[in-house]
Protein backbone atom coordinates (compact mmCIF):
# COMPACT_ATOMS: atom_id res chain seq x y z
CA UNK A 1 0.00 0.00 0.00
CA UNK A 2 1.00 3.10 -0.87
CA UNK A 3 2.71 5.92 1.88
CA UNK A 4 1.83 9.65 1.57
CA UNK A 5 2.92 10.70 5.11
CA UNK A 6 5.32 11.45 7.12
CA UNK A 7 7.14 8.33 8.72
CA UNK A 8 5.65 7.28 12.39
CA UNK A 9 7.58 6.41 15.35
CA UNK A 10 5.97 5.00 18.19
CA UNK A 11 5.66 8.12 20.30
CA UNK A 12 3.38 9.70 17.34
CA UNK A 13 1.91 6.73 16.57
CA UNK A 14 1.04 6.02 20.25
CA UNK A 15 -0.17 10.06 20.72
CA UNK A 16 -2.41 9.43 17.80
CA UNK A 17 -4.28 6.29 19.03
CA UNK A 18 -4.35 8.20 22.40
CA UNK A 19 -6.40 10.66 20.81
CA UNK A 20 -8.09 8.31 18.27
CA UNK A 21 -9.51 6.08 20.95
CA UNK A 22 -10.83 9.61 23.29
CA UNK A 23 -12.38 10.85 19.96
CA UNK A 24 -13.98 7.23 19.36
CA UNK A 25 -14.91 6.14 22.68
CA UNK A 26 -18.70 7.21 22.35
CA UNK A 27 -18.87 5.36 19.64
CA UNK A 28 -17.04 2.50 20.93
CA UNK A 29 -19.46 2.14 24.10
CA UNK A 30 -22.09 2.54 21.73
CA UNK A 31 -21.02 -0.66 19.81
CA UNK A 32 -20.27 -2.44 22.46
CA UNK A 33 -23.76 -1.57 24.09
CA UNK A 34 -24.83 -3.76 21.07
CA UNK A 35 -22.76 -7.17 21.75
CA UNK A 36 -20.65 -7.01 24.60
CA UNK A 37 -20.60 -5.41 28.07
CA UNK A 38 -20.69 -1.81 27.00
CA UNK A 39 -17.90 -0.75 28.65
CA UNK A 40 -14.71 -1.26 25.56
CA UNK A 41 -14.62 2.71 24.61
CA UNK A 42 -14.15 3.55 28.40
CA UNK A 43 -11.65 1.08 28.89
CA UNK A 44 -9.66 1.86 25.68
CA UNK A 45 -10.16 5.75 26.29
CA UNK A 46 -8.38 5.24 30.05
CA UNK A 47 -6.15 3.09 28.81
CA UNK A 48 -4.51 5.25 26.72
CA UNK A 49 -5.08 8.13 29.51
CA UNK A 50 -2.78 6.07 31.70
CA UNK A 51 -0.45 5.11 29.36
CA UNK A 52 0.00 9.07 27.75
CA UNK A 53 0.90 9.88 31.65
CA UNK A 54 3.39 7.47 31.78
CA UNK A 55 5.06 8.20 28.83
CA UNK A 56 5.08 11.71 29.72
CA UNK A 57 6.60 11.09 32.85
CA UNK A 58 9.10 9.07 31.57
CA UNK A 59 10.39 10.43 27.75
CA UNK A 60 12.71 7.97 26.34
CA UNK A 61 13.15 5.62 22.84
CA UNK A 62 10.43 4.01 21.17
CA UNK A 63 10.99 0.88 22.80
CA UNK A 64 10.32 2.79 26.10
CA UNK A 65 7.62 4.17 24.52
CA UNK A 66 5.60 1.00 23.50
CA UNK A 67 6.81 -0.19 27.04
CA UNK A 68 4.36 2.43 29.08
CA UNK A 69 1.79 1.80 26.78
CA UNK A 70 2.25 -1.93 27.79
CA UNK A 71 2.28 -1.44 30.85
CA UNK A 72 -0.14 1.04 31.46
CA UNK A 73 -2.99 -1.58 29.60
CA UNK A 74 -1.96 -4.36 31.99
CA UNK A 75 -1.64 -2.68 34.99
CA UNK A 76 -4.70 -0.28 34.69
CA UNK A 77 -7.01 -0.88 32.39
CA UNK A 78 -10.38 -3.71 33.32
CA UNK A 79 -12.46 -5.80 30.85
CA UNK A 80 -11.16 -8.53 28.81
CA UNK A 81 -9.78 -6.82 26.19
CA UNK A 82 -7.12 -4.33 28.25
CA UNK A 83 -4.68 -6.93 29.47
CA UNK A 84 -5.02 -8.45 25.23
CA UNK A 85 -3.84 -5.14 24.40
CA UNK A 86 -1.13 -5.14 26.87
CA UNK A 87 0.78 -7.96 25.84
CA UNK A 88 0.31 -6.72 22.23
CA UNK A 89 2.03 -3.80 22.90
CA UNK A 90 4.80 -5.67 25.52
CA UNK A 91 5.37 -7.94 22.42
CA UNK A 92 6.34 -5.19 20.21
CA UNK A 93 8.19 -3.42 22.55
CA UNK A 94 10.60 -6.31 23.22
CA UNK A 95 10.69 -6.77 19.54
CA UNK A 96 11.47 -3.17 18.98
CA UNK A 97 13.99 -3.22 21.08
CA UNK A 98 15.76 -6.25 20.05
CA UNK A 99 15.49 -5.36 16.02
CA UNK A 100 15.17 -1.37 16.21
CA UNK A 101 12.46 0.49 14.30
CA UNK A 102 12.17 -1.81 11.62
CA UNK A 103 9.02 -3.66 9.51
CA UNK A 104 11.30 -7.08 10.44
CA UNK A 105 10.72 -5.99 14.15
CA UNK A 106 7.45 -4.53 14.11
CA UNK A 107 6.01 -7.63 11.93
CA UNK A 108 8.19 -9.90 15.00
CA UNK A 109 6.48 -7.64 17.82
CA UNK A 110 2.73 -8.14 16.27
CA UNK A 111 2.93 -11.68 15.46
CA UNK A 112 4.52 -12.51 19.08
CA UNK A 113 1.75 -10.38 20.46
CA UNK A 114 -0.99 -12.07 18.40
CA UNK A 115 0.48 -15.95 19.48
CA UNK A 116 0.36 -14.73 23.28
CA UNK A 117 -3.24 -13.37 22.72
CA UNK A 118 -4.14 -16.90 21.25
CA UNK A 119 -2.61 -18.31 23.55
CA UNK A 120 -3.95 -16.51 26.95
CA UNK A 121 -7.36 -16.35 25.50
CA UNK A 122 -7.98 -19.26 23.50
CA UNK A 123 -9.61 -17.29 20.57
CA UNK A 124 -9.02 -18.17 16.92
CA UNK A 125 -9.68 -16.54 13.60
CA UNK A 126 -13.71 -17.09 13.05
CA UNK A 127 -14.38 -16.28 16.85
CA UNK A 128 -15.60 -13.23 16.07
CA UNK A 129 -13.14 -10.86 18.62
CA UNK A 130 -10.14 -8.97 17.96
CA UNK A 131 -8.11 -11.86 16.47
CA UNK A 132 -10.24 -11.48 13.32
CA UNK A 133 -8.73 -8.43 13.33
CA UNK A 134 -5.12 -8.70 14.42
CA UNK A 135 -4.48 -11.73 12.57
CA UNK A 136 -4.84 -10.35 8.97
CA UNK A 137 -3.09 -7.41 10.07
CA UNK A 138 -0.45 -9.14 11.25
CA UNK A 139 0.08 -11.17 8.49
CA UNK A 140 0.14 -8.13 5.99
CA UNK A 141 2.96 -6.95 8.37
CA UNK A 142 5.00 -10.72 7.61
CA UNK A 143 4.34 -10.13 3.71
CA UNK A 144 5.70 -6.30 4.24
CA UNK A 145 8.97 -7.46 5.94
CA UNK A 146 9.85 -9.83 3.24
CA UNK A 147 9.70 -6.82 0.82
CA UNK A 148 13.06 -4.57 1.55
CA UNK A 149 11.50 -1.96 -0.36
CA UNK A 150 8.46 -1.35 2.44
CA UNK A 151 9.01 1.26 5.16
CA UNK A 152 7.11 0.96 9.01
CA UNK A 153 4.38 3.53 6.89
CA UNK A 154 3.59 1.57 4.61
CA UNK A 155 3.75 -1.58 6.11
CA UNK A 156 1.39 0.04 8.98
CA UNK A 157 -1.02 1.25 6.24
CA UNK A 158 -1.51 -2.30 5.22
CA UNK A 159 -1.77 -3.58 8.82
CA UNK A 160 -4.56 -1.59 9.02
CA UNK A 161 -6.37 -1.83 6.01
CA UNK A 162 -6.10 -6.07 6.35
CA UNK A 163 -7.60 -5.13 10.20
CA UNK A 164 -10.70 -2.89 8.75
CA UNK A 165 -11.33 -6.10 6.21
CA UNK A 166 -11.34 -8.48 9.33
CA UNK A 167 -13.91 -5.71 11.38
CA UNK A 168 -15.99 -5.88 8.54
CA UNK A 169 -15.93 -9.63 8.54
CA UNK A 170 -16.73 -9.85 12.11
CA UNK A 171 -20.52 -8.30 11.21
CA UNK A 172 -20.72 -11.68 9.75
CA UNK A 173 -19.79 -14.42 12.23
CA UNK A 174 -21.54 -15.74 15.04
CA UNK A 175 -19.99 -15.57 18.38
CA UNK A 176 -17.83 -17.75 19.94
CA UNK A 177 -16.58 -16.20 22.76
CA UNK A 178 -17.33 -13.94 25.15
CA UNK A 179 -20.58 -12.22 26.01
CA UNK A 180 -21.54 -11.58 22.52
CA UNK A 181 -21.63 -15.41 22.04
CA UNK A 182 -24.72 -15.62 24.59
CA UNK A 183 -26.46 -13.32 22.23
CA UNK A 184 -26.56 -15.98 19.13
CA UNK A 185 -28.01 -14.26 15.64
CA UNK A 186 -28.77 -11.13 18.15
CA UNK A 187 -24.82 -10.02 17.70
CA UNK A 188 -24.69 -10.75 14.00
CA UNK A 189 -24.44 -7.98 11.88
CA UNK A 190 -22.72 -5.99 14.25
CA UNK A 191 -19.35 -5.87 14.25
CA UNK A 192 -16.88 -6.98 17.16
CA UNK A 193 -15.62 -3.78 19.29
CA UNK A 194 -12.29 -5.16 19.92
CA UNK A 195 -11.57 -6.12 16.41
CA UNK A 196 -12.93 -2.25 15.59
CA UNK A 197 -10.08 -1.39 18.40
CA UNK A 198 -7.28 -3.32 16.76
CA UNK A 199 -7.65 -1.77 13.45
CA UNK A 200 -7.96 1.69 14.79
CA UNK A 201 -4.73 0.79 16.58
CA UNK A 202 -2.83 0.70 13.45
CA UNK A 203 -5.29 3.04 11.56
CA UNK A 204 -4.06 5.66 14.11
CA UNK A 205 -0.20 4.72 12.69
CA UNK A 206 -0.81 7.02 9.77
CA UNK A 207 -3.32 9.45 11.60
CA UNK A 208 -5.76 10.09 14.00
CA UNK A 209 -9.53 8.62 13.87
CA UNK A 210 -11.84 11.08 14.49
CA UNK A 211 -15.43 8.77 13.86
CA UNK A 212 -15.54 5.49 13.23
CA UNK A 213 -18.70 5.29 10.75
CA UNK A 214 -17.20 5.78 7.42
CA UNK A 215 -14.67 3.01 8.21
CA UNK A 216 -17.60 0.75 9.44
CA UNK A 217 -19.71 1.71 6.58
CA UNK A 218 -19.84 -2.62 4.53
CA UNK A 219 -17.16 -1.93 1.52
CA UNK A 220 -18.62 -0.07 -1.74
CA UNK A 221 -21.55 1.78 0.45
Amino acid sequence: MAWTGPEPDADGWMRRFAASAQATEAELTALDQRVGDGDFGTNLSAGVGAALRRADADPGTDTDTLGHFAEAFLDEVGGTSGPLFGLLLQAMADAVGEGGWTVVALADGVGEGLAAIRRVGGAAPGDKTLVDALDPAAEALKESAADPARTPGSALASAAEAGWAGVHRTAGLRARMGRSSYLGDRATGVPDPGAVGVALFFASAGGEVRELAPHLSPPGA
